[in-house]
């Protein structure tokens, strides 16, 4: 029996904003429409959008012009969790999936692309064991996703803090400081790993190696005996001494994922002002590294992954991730990567290389 030709789509973006998004929506959405005679849908903030039914029709010129525009057409949320939403303080959190896929089968809408990281990865697989046809495209600046190589909007926030840690050495060289930068990445250090490698930072601290607080000072003081009167330092917000605890910033109740970290930097130039007698600055890059317009690699690879997706579901394949792996398009079931975070192997071949050339790692 012939395979079922999929005539509506819609698209939703969730989770954190990120440079990219904006091309995987366009490579989706003129594909369906000039390609396959497709009706697109757009979902808004997420999965908030589904639950609240906010879906409205997406045209081709809807999404021209917007392959070089940071954030998303859509909007986003990273606190609505369909099977677990909390529809109001002090009530218990709903599972709302339901509510979603009659809000979705009410417009004949045979299938759902969720653009997002692995918070979006887990309620789309969820979907999947519910029925939905469903398909993944991995975002996230913090390149965590487990399946991919590469995710889209990594390749601009690094492009962002290497910017940022190069004008950090002109004033660390003119006060004789040490500065420490914190650079996002969550429970992962692919960020500062990159950015401390492209930038030439002096130290790279990030969670897959805990660092030890006696080391940092040790280098830093070695460094300034030699007459190298600063250094810098980078740090990923998760990054936490041997034996210790990461620095979190605060709680958020009603999140799916509560814990938000930060302030690693400050901390960390207080404990080396203190250790080494010599100046310390922290600096947090934030939420910088999220915005501006996508680099073209990160346009290039967006567009291909946006078009992939489309590509297997036209296929008849569903319920999948679409990956950039070994040098090449692919795809992964959404059941094998749900959960799961990609991190920086300790013997990674960048990591090898940075300790060759001097970098520490405080340890």
């Amino acid at each position: 029996m012939a395979k079922k030709k999929i005539k509506r789509i819609a698209v939703l973006t969730g989770g954190g904003d990120c440079p990219g998004l904006n091309a995987v929506i366009r490579a989706v959405a003129k594909t369906a429409i000039a390609k396959y005679q497709m009706k697109v849908w757009g979902v808004a903030d997420g999965y908030e959008g589904l639950i609240e039914d906010h879906i409205e029709p997406l045209s081709y010129d809807d999404v021209s012009g917007i392959l070089t525009v940071g954030g998303t057409i859509l909007g986003s949320s990273n606190k609505a969790n369909p099977f677990s939403y909390l529809v109001s303080p002090g009530t218990r959190p709903r599972d709302l999936s339901d509510q979603c896929l009659e809000n979705l089968r009410k417009r004949e809408i045979e299938a759902l692309i969720c653009i997002g990281g692995d918070g979006t990865m887990v309620s789309a697989a969820a979907f999947a064991k519910k029925g939905l046809v469903v398909m993944g495209v991995p975002k996230t600046i913090d390149n965590d996703i487990y399946g991919t190589d590469m995710t889209f909007g990594f390749h601009t926030a690094v492009n962002t803090a290497t910017e940022a840690l190069d004008k950090l050495h002109t004033t660390a060289s003119s006060h004789h400081r040490v500065m420490i930068m914190e650079v996002m990445g969550r429970y992962a250090g692919w960020i500062a790993l990159h950015a401390g490698v492209a930038s030439g930072s002096d130290v790279i601290l990030i969670p897959e190696i805990p660092y030890e607080l006696d080391c940092v000072a040790a280098y830093v003081k070695k460094r300034s005996q030699k007459g190298r009167r600063y250094s810098i330092i980078v740090a990923a917000e998760s990054a936490a001494p041997r034996g210790g605890k990461m620095v979190v910033h605060k709680e958020v109740a009603d999140s799916p994922d509560p814990i938000r970290l930060g302030g690693i930097a400050e901390v960390l130039a207080d404990e080396l002002s203190e250790a080494t007698g010599i100046s310390c600055r922290g600096v947090n890059l934030g939420h910088v590294q999220r915005g501006g317009s996508p680099t073209p690699f990160d346009r290039v690879l967006a567009t291909q992954l946006g078009h992939h997706a489309l590509e297997l579901l036209v296929r008849g394949v569903n319920n999948h991730l679409v990956v950039w792996k070994d040098g090449r398009l692919g795809s992964t079931p959404l059941s094998r990567i749900a959960g799961k975070i990609k991190t920086v192997p300790k013997n990674s071949e960048l990591v090898r290389a940075a300790k060759a050339v001097g970098t520490s790692f405080g340890v």
